[in-house]
């Protein structure tokens, strides 16, 4: 038998294309979505015709939602979430709702339907507290076991973090109240790729350069990040999920090769674009982090290993945007 796989936030970016993945594999695929931040674009319609593809509109946050859910899950991957800087900044009550509610409505469901694995999907946010606090002392690349801190609860831009963090603390919570040993946290570390929406960097670099601004303004520049394409984001996310190894851990999501600074992001899309504007350097956004990149160590004691360079990434997610701006 096929196995049956729920997907909160199935129609936001990672969730399509996971759903995607796994419809084309013969998984019975459950997409859960209230289409707040999830699309109902094209590739989501085209998507929920297969057969073997249901789609679930309604919202997390309210737990009457999970009645509507039919059957056992073998496979619950809670992916869905607001997420966006402009959203951390202009509605973070709603962030805040989204990832403690709408997670603990999830566990009050998972723990009765005693069936599957969980699937929490954390953020490369919750470093960044520890990030900018401990500075020289925090370790980079950098591994799971690492102090999670919210640096500044006045700053609203924790709410997406903060909200991770907490959202971890309840999957542990809930495992040893209720003796869960079958779940595993993920933390993303700059997954990119066609359909992401329209407030990362690399779409927001990619509209600039296709309205020719000039000369291009970069806030900060000199941060560093590394990024995943989300081929590869997808494929590690399935494999953490459907390891046994993974039971009870947490695993970074990402790339720990390839590390840039955004100025030279910048530049590699210039040169794929073949543009050559002048670059004016501002001050970086309050609270953004010089570095992050994960130590993907438990990836690769499972057999991952990422397949797409940066370079041809960035080539397949501005050939996406290009016509959508």
């Amino acid at each position: 038998m096929p196995k049956k796989v729920l997907i909160t936030g199935g129609a936001g970016f990672i969730g399509l294309h996971l759903s995607r993945s796994l419809s084309n594999q013969g998984y019975h695929v459950t997409i859960l979505d209230n289409l707040d931040r999830g699309k109902a674009d094209r590739d989501f319609k085209d998507l929920i015709k297969k057969k073997n593809v249901k789609f679930v509109k309604a919202d997390i946050t309210n737990p009457k939602t999970f009645h509507k859910l039919k059957g056992k899950f073998d496979y619950i991957y809670h992916l869905a979430a607001l997420n966006g800087t402009d959203n951390f900044y202009k509605i973070p009550d709603r962030v805040i709702k989204v990832g403690v509610i709408g997670t603990l409505n999830i566990l009050d469901w998972f723990v009765k339907h005693k069936k599957g694995k969980l699937l929490f999907s954390s953020s490369s946010e919750a470093y960044s507290g520890g990030l900018n606090l401990l500075k020289d002392r925090f370790p980079i690349p950098t591994p799971e076991g690492v102090p999670l801190i919210v640096e500044n609860p006045e700053n609203v831009r924790w709410s997406y973090g903060a909200s991770k963090i907490l959202g971890e603390v309840s999957i542990h919570a809930y495992a040893k109240t209720h003796k869960m040993k079958n779940f595993t946290i993920i933390r993303y570390h700059n997954i990119y790729g066609p359909r992401m929406g329209f407030e990362h960097v690399i779409p927001q670099f990619i509209e600039r350069i296709v309205k020719k601004e000039n000369p291009f303004n970069i806030f900060g520049g000199q941060e560093a990040r590394t990024f995943c394409y989300i081929d590869d984001g997808v494929k590690a996310t399935q494999m953490v999920m459907e390891s046994e190894k993974t039971n009870g851990q947490t695993v970074n999501i990402g790339r720990s090769d390839d590390e840039i600074k955004i100025i030279d992001l910048a530049k590699k899309l210039f040169k794929i674009v073949g543009v050559h504007p002048q670059i004016n350097i501002k001050d970086a956004p309050e609270g953004s982090v010089k570095r992050r990149c994960p130590k993907v160590e438990k990836l690769k004691r499972i057999g991952f290993t990422a397949e797409i360079p940066l370079l041809e990434g960035l080539r397949k997610t501005y050939e996406w945007y290009k016509d959508k701006f």
